[in-house]
């Protein structure tokens, strides 16, 4: 895949330019579950095939699927008005892992946040900003078109391709860095969430360690909140992976969700009650 291949779901579509590395599937609903150790094998033959024997990304670029495409014309539906409060903005910038790559969109975990913030009676609606294969790179290259709407929570959710090409881990760090702060400077009040993501196993200890404690570190220093790995109990399970062993059919979604949704949900509910739009608690 390219980056900038797949979706950015209720806004128009931002080509971008450069390999995506994310997946092998593309506009399949599921796959079938992949073999045992398929997972790491995928992540080790997509990072090798993915960039020219000089390490630079190979040409070419596949017709993005008839489903993605109405996907990219298509806004997401707004959910119901909360009683009482206007609704505000949560926007998840990621990848294919956002964007929901072989699902539909009402699918992917966005979608299945939407749900939970519905029934929870909270009033915010999710702007589903993922873009298959993007790096870090890419999305700080975004970053500033998705300015241009107000923010009230903003949820990163990167990395994932620069480990697939095993990027320079200071490099991804700095893209971080200047997501988060650009952020800042358009929405002062923003509340900004980073996701925490890992590397594949094969590119060593020294590689993977470093990739983790990024975002830990990266948090800290940057005063946002950390949420919980993005693929917890769902990574190299085939059960809950599409056939390309990378993206979560529709039950790893759910629990994509669950995870994400037990650390978002006490700070939207904070955030909803710093302006008295918060249910009660019980």
């Amino acid at each position: 895949m390219k980056e900038g291949e797949g979706a950015i779901r209720a806004t128009p579509p931002v080509p971008q330019p450069g390999r995506a590395l994310e997946s092998v599937t593309r506009g399949s609903r599921t796959g079938r579950p992949a073999r045992a150790g398929a997972a790491i094998a995928l992540l080790a033959a997509l990072a090798a095939a993915a960039c020219t024997s000089d390490g630079r990304p190979s040409a070419g670029t596949p017709q993005t699927t008839s489903r993605q495409a109405t996907a990219l014309r298509t806004s997401a539906a707004p959910a119901a008005p909360t009683s009482g409060a206007a609704r505000r903005t949560v926007i998840i910038e990621g990848t294919s892992l956002t964007a929901g790559l072989g699902l539909d969109p009402e699918e992917a975990y966005p979608a299945l946040l939407q749900q939970k913030i519905d029934s929870a009676g909270l009033p915010f609606a999710v702007v589903n900003a993922g873009l298959s294969g993007e790096t870090s790179a890419g999305a700080l290259r975004r970053v500033a078109w998705l300015l241009q709407r107000p923010i009230d929570v903003f949820v990163l959710e990167t990395g994932a391709n620069d480990a697939l090409r095993a990027l320079d881990v200071d490099s991804t760090r700095a893209h971080i860095v200047a997501i988060i702060r650009a952020v800042r400077r358009a929405n002062p009040a923003a509340r900004i969430c980073l996701v925490q993501m890992e590397a594949p196993p094969n590119l060593g200890p020294r590689y993977t360690t470093a990739f983790h404690a990024m975002y830990p570190a990266v948090a800290r220093e940057e005063h946002v909140t950390l949420l919980p790995f993005l693929l917890q109990d769902v990574a190299a399970r085939p059960e809950l992976n599409q056939g390309d062993g990378l993206h979560p059919n529709l039950r790893g979604e759910r629990m994509v969700a669950a995870t994400l949704w037990r650390a978002l949900a006490p700070l939207l509910r904070a955030e909803a009650a710093s302006t008295g739009g918060a249910p009660p608690s019980g």
